[in-house]
């Protein structure tokens, strides 16, 4: 399949032309407009290098938040409220976090200095949303993405004290859950995301179940 190089233009190929790794195009830019797009057609948006790299994985790897699947030990966690769990508090330190915090096996990360101030827009302008977890005061763990409709995108999550992601994830599922969030896009798969309930489904499945859910509107807290 070829590689499409995108413009100034404000149009994406189609998706099933994309590699069989979910790479679809290069280029283009980072403004709003073109964000909101791509999650309303399926891609997401991940550097490599100074490129902007779009793609659209087959099969994709995604939460029903009907299914949240929680461990003994994390529902312990939670009923003790071992973490303060927040919502929109500090939406730009939890992306910083996620852009600085290293990894184990990860050399770098996708998060350059202008995803981070185009999320931050988008935070601004009611598209892009954070959870956080805190401990005695102090962000310790979190998550951020964008909310469409009844779905979810998540991009990226941190910790600097064990299971304070998780618990920030499970806590924000469950509350996406309540508010009628149906779907939850995990983009590519992880073992971690797969013990909190997280499958894979085809793309054309995946796109399908957009074209559903973005329609419908969703109740946010």
């Amino acid at each position: 399949m070829p590689l499409f190089a995108l413009d100034n233009e404000l149009i994406f190929p189609p998706v099933h032309l994309a590699e069989p790794d979910g790479l679809l195009a290069f280029g283009g830019d980072l403004s709003m407009e073109r964000l909101l797009l791509a999650y309303e057609s399926g891609i997401f948006p991940w550097y490599q290098g100074k490129d902007i790299l779009w793609w659209c994985p087959d099969p994709r790897f995604v939460l029903f938040p009907q299914d949240l699947k929680i461990s003994k030990s994390m529902q312990q966690l939670l009923r003790r409220n071992a973490f303060e769990f927040t919502v929109n508090q500090a939406f730009a330190r939890v992306i910083h976090q996620c852009k600085t915090t290293k990894r184990k096996d990860q050399p770098g990360t996708w998060i350059t200095d202008a995803v981070e101030a185009a999320y931050n827009q988008l935070h601004r302008c009611g598209y892009a949303h954070s959870a956080e977890a805190w401990y005695q005061g102090e962000l310790v763990g979190g998550l951020y993405g964008i909310r469409m409709g009844q779905v979810f995108f998540g991009e990226s999550m941190f910790s600097t004290m064990s299971n304070a992601s998780k618990y920030a994830f499970i806590s924000y599922a469950s509350r996406l859950r309540d508010e009628k969030v149906q779907l939850i896009d995990c983009q590519v798969y992880t073992e971690h995301l797969e013990s909190l309930g997280a499958v894979m489904i085809e793309r054309k499945q995946f796109l399908a179940l957009l074209g559903r859910y973005l329609k419908e509107p969703s109740t946010p807290g």
